[in-house]
């Protein structure tokens, strides 16, 4: 398997706007494309982003390790039956954008809403860095005393900055900026 270069990633961003009393009908299409998505050789992850406020608008976001492997995902079969099959639930159609720019943890530039300040960007990334900094060590500590080639400062800090990243950028960052929404969104 080759190593994904962070260069390659690319995103497509997709905007729902739901018809009023749609949005169940809509969040159980949505659980099976994702899945659907989730299927499909490149994919690296999705967000879905739910709108504050009166309208249902949902933005998600998915990574593909490469343009091609999301070129493929467009123009399947699978997808374009899934596209038929909520055009009726929406308001304005399947609107989906292109990206090459694959750091989403905040808003999109091209969504809806202004990208938040980076003060509050800082914040929140400090907040949840900063815990992962003094725990993660912590929990390789006696594995670093049982072997001590991998306590060495490259070994160790290879294995550390690893755990406390990949989780950072797949998990823990979409769902703290989903549930911080209105503080980053706030002027």
């Amino acid at each position: 398997m080759a190593a994904i270069e962070p260069g390659n990633v690319v995103t497509l961003v997709i905007q729902h706007k739901v018809r009023p009393g749609r949005a169940p009908a809509y969040e159980a299409w949505l659980k099976r494309a994702v899945s659907a998505a989730e299927q499909q050789n490149g994919h690296l992850g999705v967000n879905v982003i739910r709108s504050d406020g009166q309208n249902d608008t949902f933005t998600t976001v998915l990574r593909f390790a490469e343009s091609w492997q999301l070129d493929e995902w467009i123009a399947s079969d699978r997808r374009r039956l899934l596209i038929d099959e909520v055009l009726p639930l929406l308001e304005g159609g399947d609107q989906t954008q292109v990206s090459r720019d694959h750091e989403f943890w905040f808003s999109p530039a091209h969504a809806q809403a202004p990208q938040p300040p980076k003060w509050k960007q800082a914040v929140l990334t400090y907040l949840v860095i900063c815990p992962l900094t003094m725990l993660i060590p912590q929990l390789w500590l006696p594995l670093f005393q049982q072997y001590p080639a991998l306590g060495g400062v490259v070994a160790s800090n290879l294995l550390i900055t690893l755990c406390i990243v990949v989780p950072v950028v797949f998990w823990i960052m979409p769902v703290v900026t989903r549930c911080c929404a209105g503080w980053l969104s706030a002027r």
